[in-house]
């Protein structure tokens, strides 16, 4: 508590000045902190995305086999089935 000379009143003062960089700098702290969260979570949430994507790629990788093993088949029974038409003479003239 400070007593002034002039008017006898006593003041009472904060203990510490608030300097305004501080404050500055706990709300850029405090908001840092807030974006490092949501990177954080970004991040996890990605990285569940390119999982995700891996077992696509593999699964599209399977697919693919699948389908050159079922045109594969289909051209040897296409192959079976010309061989066959021509031994019991089914075939036209013109094929």
């Amino acid at each position: 508590m400070a007593n002034t000379w002039l008017t006898g009143y006593t003041f009472c003062m904060a203990d510490e000045p608030e300097n305004l960089v501080l404050v500055y700098l706990r709300r850029l702290d405090e908001k840092v902190d807030a974006l490092r969260a949501d990177m954080t979570d970004m991040t996890s949430r990605f990285a569940s995305i390119e999982k995700l994507v891996a077992g696509l790629r593999v699964d599209f990788a399977h697919l693919r086999e699948d389908f050159v093993r079922l045109e594969h088949r289909i051209d040897r029974s296409d192959t079976r089935l010309d061989r066959i038409e021509k031994r019991l003479g089914l075939v036209d003239a013109e094929a």
